[in-house]
């Protein structure tokens, strides 16, 4: 299944969802490779499977086989590590804030991608995770890396599209109950 196909099948109350899906993956914010990583990271962190389906499709044709990898490598270890910190920053007991997270990240060297589109990927990944440490962290990194904020927005904004469509898609598969638009 296709973006375009998953989109067609997206109820109108997601109507904007549609429309602003449409306008990210053309941005001129981001690099082509930016844009596909990110929304392959923000699916992959939305855990929706058609969303995930129509996102890797597409991604295919504008993402190399490492860049593929990476983006998915970066949702994965997020979704470990977003965990792990925003329980240490929601703990209010110091020992944990102490405590290494002794957790395998060797990923994180090995990916093989651009090392700043991987943290970018981080970055979005986390942000569907709502996980505010792992967001500074990464947010910084990336400006030190000389990343402006404009393309930070850029591709959170992606983000926040695909995680809104991974849980409307999700709510329709649970219960499709049709809505009349409103006139």
């Amino acid at each position: 299944m296709s973006i375009e196909t998953l989109l067609e099948s997206c109820p109108d109350y997601a109507k904007d969802l549609k429309l602003n899906l449409g306008t990210l993956l053309r941005q001129p914010d981001l690099t082509e490779q930016q844009t596909w990583g990110s929304a392959v990271a923000a699916a992959m962190a939305g855990r929706n499977a058609q969303v995930i389906r129509a996102v890797l499709e597409d991604a295919g044709s504008h993402l190399s086989e490492q860049a593929l990898f990476a983006a998915k490598a970066a949702a994965a270890v997020m979704g470990m590590n977003n965990i792990f910190y925003r329980f240490r920053h929601f703990s209010s007991n110091p020992k944990y804030a102490e405590t290494p997270a002794r957790l395998r990240m060797q990923v994180m060297r090995t990916h093989g991608a651009d090392p700043t589109d991987f943290e970018l990927w981080c970055l979005v990944a986390s942000a569907v995770n709502g996980c505010a440490i792992c967001v500074d962290s990464h947010e910084k990194v990336l400006r030190e890396r000389g990343m402006t904020e404009e393309s930070i927005i850029a591709a959170v904004r992606l983000a926040s599209v695909v995680s809104a469509l991974s849980g409307v898609m999700a709510a329709e598969a649970a219960a499709p109950v049709p809505v009349s638009p409103v006139p």
